[in-house]
């Protein structure tokens, strides 16, 4: 099989964001800011070429928080089910939740906020052309370029893995000689002069809480004596200290004749250079507090830029500053360590789609190729590898955060949902980690939710008096009580269950039997124990699960008739076809976890008589699965969320092969739900839905629907469209939300690779428009696979190898006969004569399987 091109020389754009234009959000650019990062400090650079903002965040900065202590109702589950054993389900949605505001409850989520911005601004001696701003996902790096006159000037930004920095490189050139050119003291290079600083981030509007006021007057910023570093700090909410240093260091060249002498300590915009007093303080909430540095130089400015969240700011800024002077003044040297750390995340697995004439075509030019109806093959890769590009730079194998909503880069306050919310966003973010070979970032998921399960376990019993545990939807670092105090999430148990499948999967491709023991299976089991409490019989031995929320939608028939629009007027009812998905998977997953460790042994039968009793799925009148189990409620299609098509995806429950009718059930329920009511991660969910349904026309076509309404030209992709075309719900904030980004690098996946206990399927819902392709080094289960296709020829290449011992049906694509194929390795293989395309591997490990068609039907 040939190689992948990857990073070659060939294909020098492959893996580059380019755009044309600057950034221009009509609220707040950081929003099409690029971005990098390490996976715990981010940095995205916007702005123009006369001045140029850097905001800089780290993941373990949070604010504004608030956590009492959660008052004991779980005598309420009883009344509550009372009601809803009368029909009064209006009136029972809202009483867990009433009871908890009565008594005085009133907890609310952290909130992530900016750390600080890195400003610059240059002066411009004549107008600019050829501007161009890249990302180069390859490196991490940021690019911005453009030429003015004679000279050619760029700015490289990238946050170091090795050395914990952001590191920024000012640089300009010749591009030919002529009289114009002014050059001065060394007759060669051109000049640079600007000037470089820190300062507090301002947000999208102007602020005049009290909140932020106490927060802006905590702002203090200077520079040292020698003026070659400034120092920045705040004081958070929890009293602790948070801030930045940043080094200015000349390369090649010294500071231009008096530049020292005239550089400014500290100004205030709009107030002159003088140093801020008390007063000036109080109003900053208004104004950013700010401090820079001039430069003036015919060589390189570097600058350098750490980071601490907790402390005291002195004793960090001395710290910091250490060792920002023991860092080497050489740009290359500090990428090279970079390099060998993030490369190789970036390159856990490789994707071509016979796009190589699109490597050059800039953002912007492929998104207009994408609203005249589809989007290209190169946007379709380049947001494939830009998704986990994002991932790896957004969080950190070693850290306890997982990927959040705005990765690293929101550059606002408050934040519309920016924490972690369980019921459908923080799951999104993982689909695609274990095909794509970075199931190593799991971790910080599993540390963040596993360090939560005591006060988990206090939310359990006292909300629901239950054993095990309850996650509320809705969770930020230290704060794992109920916060959202609305019926559509205090009454929704199935957050931990949802969870839970993450950790077995985890194990399930990694065979890591240690984590399986510590860490997946005691997870479950407190996610089971819970059920066990929580479930109660009807008259037909069957349970019911009641309150129960299908996220987070309303029967239609308990809507509002005068066409009032409210975001959740009756959530709460029985039975929803998710939780009931969710709590078989659960039970399933458990047996097969305790018998792998064996352990156990004497719960397992209750656990299997559990799955006796969950109910069946059931059919509207359209023949397809109802959203809820239960002939109270009716199903509602003008609605985003797509729970119950959990037993086909993301669970594995439900497949064509095995219940082939049942399945035609949840296929039809996926073709009613409206498109105008959709979103940005939604349209994401339903492309990885159809994918799994063997529809890749429609999979990809949802892409397009996403491409079209809610991706920004720096590819961020958005909750819904802001300029309210149609295709998703209308809101008037347009909240930037990541997860689409990870749920389009998950909806590709599924379209060319499959793999569940039964079975592997190899292109198993290849749309149309990639012809041609080639994968390498992507994940199943005890093995790695590389795949080459190319419908036009008939070619089809693909190499299965083992890293433990693989038994499993393969499937290869309807339009290839595999009595045709040459199969290698070190066993023969039979066909299955009852499924035509399908045959059994064996692979021990070590061993290697190749399949190569020579000719197609």
């Amino acid at each position: 099989m040939r190689k992948s091109n990857g990073s070659h020389a060939g294909r020098p754009e492959k893996n580059k964001m380019i755009l044309k234009y600057p950034a221009s959000w009509w609220k707040g650019m950081w929003r099409e800011a690029l971005p990098s990062g390490n996976g715990i400090m981010g940095a995205s650079v916007r702005g123009g070429i006369h001045q140029e903002v850097i905001l800089l965040q780290h993941g373990e900065l949070w604010h504004w928080g608030r956590k009492d202590e959660l008052p004991d109702v779980s005598h309420t589950l009883q009344e509550t089910r009372r009601l809803m054993d009368a029909g009064e389900f209006s009136e029972a949605s809202w009483h867990l939740t009433r009871a908890v505001q009565a008594e005085g409850y009133a907890s609310q989520l952290s909130s992530r906020f900016p750390l600080a911005e890195l400003t610059l601004t240059m002066h411009c001696d004549k107008d600019f052309h050829h501007y161009r701003r890249e990302l180069d996902m390859e490196t991490g790096e940021v690019h911005v370029c453009w030429e003015e006159g004679e000279r050619q000037i760029s700015r490289s930004l990238f946050v170091s893995r090795a050395d914990d920095c952001v590191v920024y490189r000012i640089h300009a050139e010749i591009l030919s000689r002529s009289d114009s050119v002014q050059v001065r003291e060394t007759g060669s290079k051109p000049v640079i002069s600007g000037s470089v600083g820190l300062q507090l981030p301002p947000g999208d509007r102007e602020r005049d809480d009290e909140e932020f006021k106490e927060l802006a007057m905590s702002v203090t910023v200077r520079t040292d004596e020698d003026e070659q570093y400034v120092f920045y700090g705040g004081r958070n909410d929890d009293g602790q200290d948070y801030g930045a240093v940043m080094r200015l260091i000349y390369v090649g060249d010294e500071p231009g004749a008096g530049v020292i002498a005239s550089r400014m300590a500290l100004h205030f915009p709009g107030k002159g250079s003088a140093i801020p007093d008390k007063k000036q303080r109080n109003d900053s909430g208004k104004q950013a507090i700010h401090a820079a540095l001039p430069f003036e130089t015919s060589g390189d400015v570097l600058v350098l830029v750490k980071m601490f969240v907790t402390g005291k700011r002195e004793e960090e800024w001395g710290r910091l500053k250490q060792e920002l002077a023991g860092l080497e003044a050489d740009y290359d040297s500090i990428r090279s360590r970079h390099k060998e750390l993030h490369q190789p995340l970036f390159h856990s697995a490789e994707l071509d789609l016979d796009d190589t004439a699109d490597d050059g075509r800039s953002n912007e030019e492929h998104l207009l190729d994408a609203y005249e109806g589809e989007a290209p093959l190169g946007l379709i890769r380049k947001m494939w590898a830009y998704g986990r590009y994002l991932f790896i730079s957004g969080t950190s194998e070693e850290g306890n955060m997982p990927f959040g909503l705005y990765g690293l880069w929101g550059g606002d306050y408050r934040l519309i949902w920016g924490h972690h919310m369980a019921n459908e966003n923080v799951q999104m973010m993982y689909w695609h980690s274990a095909v794509g070979g970075l199931s190593r970032m799991n971790l910080s998921l599993f540390r963040y939710y596993t360090g939560l399960m005591d006060v988990f376990k206090e939310n359990a019993r006292k909300l629901y008096g239950c054993r095990g545990i309850y996650i509320p939807a809705g969770t930020t670092p230290g704060i794992g009580i109920p916060n959202q105090i609305v019926p559509v999430i205090m009454n929704w148990t199935g957050a931990a269950g949802w969870l839970a499948r993450h950790y077995y999967e985890h194990f399930w491709y990694t065979g890591d039997m240690q984590f399986l023991r510590e860490q997946a299976l005691p997870f479950m089991r407190e996610a089971l124990q819970f059920y066990e409490d929580f479930l109660v019989l009807d008259e037909e031995g069957l349970y019911m699960i009641y309150p129960s929320v299908s996220p987070e939608n309303t029967p239609q028939n308990f809507m509002p008739q005068d066409g009032k629009q409210l975001a959740h007027p009756m959530p709460t009812a029985i039975n929803a076809t998710m939780d009931v998905a969710i709590i078989k998977e659960l039970l399933q997953h458990t047996i097969q976890a305790s018998r792998i460790i064996g352990v156990n042994s004497s719960k397992i039968p209750e656990w299997e008589a559990m799955l006796t009793r969950l109910p069946s799925y059931m059919l509207n009148e359209e023949g397809a699965v109802k959203e809820w189990l239960h002939p109270a409620f009716e199903d509602r299609q003008d609605h985003r969320h797509l729970s119950h098509l959990y037993p086909v995806f993301p669970g594995q429950e439900v497949n064509r092969e095995e219940e082939p009718l049942l399945f035609e059930s949840f296929e039809k329920a996926v073709h009613q739900r409206k498109l105008g009511a959709q979103s940005g991660w939604s349209l994401a969910h339903m492309s990885s839905i159809y994918a799994r349904l063997g529809d890749g026309e429609r999979a990809l076509d949802s892409l397009d629907h996403l491409a079209r309404s809610c991706v920004l030209s720096n590819g961020f992709t958005l909750h819904n469209d802001w300029r309210n075309m149609g295709i998703c719900l209308t809101l008037d904030a347009a909240p930037v939300q990541l997860d689409a980004n990870m749920g389009w690098v998950n909806a590709v996946q599924e379209m060319l690779l499959q793999v569940s206990s039964q079975r592997i399927k190899l292109l198993p819902a290849l749309p149309a428009r990639m012809l041609r392709g080639e994968l390498h080094n992507w994940r199943m289960p005890g093995g790695v696979l590389s795949l080459a296709w190319d419908r036009k020829s008939g070619e089809f290449q693909a190499e299965i190898a083992a890293t433990r011992r693989i038994s499993s049906k393969v499937q290869l694509p309807d339009w290839i006969d595999i009595s045709l194929c040459k199969q290698h390795g070190n066993k023969k293989f039979k066909s299955i004569s009852m499924e035509n395309g399908a045959f059994l591997l064996h692979l021990e490990e070590g061993e290697r399987w190749s399949v190569r068609l020579n000719t197609v039907k």
